[in-house]
């Protein structure tokens, strides 16, 4: 009759106890510091995927906020290294652009893109300044010479064809200067 029972308990534990847990899969309680590009890259997904499941319409997002993750950690993890090259190969668009360096170490710089990275604190992270109407931001790119980055932020005397790559330190702004480069959009 005890081994009855503790079958009994241990199966109700089973159903019940990782039912929850698995409803809240598809769930992240944004946490301070927290950006919405962060997000999407840590469950494969794109910030307009997570703006579209959680109806967004800007990148602001606050703490204790919870985000719907339609496509979550483990769905993506079951995709294998070929689908994400084919995705990756598959630009949506390629352009040719005016291509600018820039820091965030100037005077009244904050260091936080439109998207809300944090630069100062993530100073390897590849990121670029858009047109928006060009290139939407959080699209992920490919600029030639720079490498694969993130459409993070915009700049006011950004428009048309012409971008601002994010380099960590003047040196590395000067060294790159103003190049006419290509640029691959991915979906």
């Amino acid at each position: 009759m005890k081994k009855l029972l503790l079958y009994i308990t241990s199966s109700v534990f089973l159903v019940f106890g990782f039912s929850g847990a698995a409803s809240a899969a598809g769930t992240y309680q944004v946490k301070s510091g927290d950006t919405l590009w962060g997000i999407a890259k840590k469950y494969k997904v794109t910030v307009s995927q997570l703006k579209s499941w959680n109806n967004l319409k800007s990148d602001v997002i606050k703490p204790k906020q919870v985000l719907k993750i339609s496509g979550t950690a483990t769905k993506a993890a079951a995709k294998t290294t070929v689908k994400k090259v084919t995705a990756q190969a598959a630009a949506y668009k390629t352009i040719t652009v005016k291509a600018y360096a820039y820091t965030i170490n100037c005077k009244g710089c904050s260091g936080i893109t439109a998207t809300g990275l944090n630069l100062k604190k993530n100073p390897s992270i590849k990121a670029i300044a858009v047109d928006p109407k060009v290139i939407p931001l959080g699209s992920k790119v490919y600029v030639d010479g720079y490498g694969y980055a993130v459409a993070a932020d915009k700049g006011g005397g950004i428009r048309g064809n012409t971008i601002d790559v994010f380099m960590p330190t003047k040196a590395k702004a000067i060294q790159w200067g103003v190049k006419t480069v290509k640029v691959k959009v991915y979906k």
